[in-house]
């Protein structure tokens, strides 16, 4: 097997969540993202982030009307949106000028 393939094979296996064995004792997706949320209406509350604007395609909750996952994922691990669980980085500079 060639390199690109071993290195694709990997990532295949990672983003499936069979590349190790899944944890038992691992927090469950679904509690980080508690807090994730939480976290972030805080920092809306405190005016240090604005609101998302909605989107015409999705719900808050990331339920797509005709949502398919392309493959099955381990019962502890959930699927979300990008923009449900990072801050926009529009119209920011980062803070250290060594950053690249």
């Amino acid at each position: 097997m060639d390199t690109q393939k071993l290195r694709q094979r990997i990532l295949d296996l990672a983003i499936r969540g069979k590349l190790v064995p899944q944890d038992s004792n691992d927090e469950p997706a679904s509690v980080l993202l508690k807090r994730i949320r939480a976290e972030k209406e805080r920092l809306i509350a405190e005016g240090k982030i604005k609101r998302p604007k909605k989107s015409k395609t999705s719900s808050s909750e990331f339920h797509y009307q005709n949502f398919e996952p392309p493959f099955d994922i381990p019962d502890s691990w959930e699927w979300v949106s990008m923009k449900e669980i990072f801050l926009s980085m529009e119209k920011r500079v980062p803070c250290d000028k060594n950053f690249s």
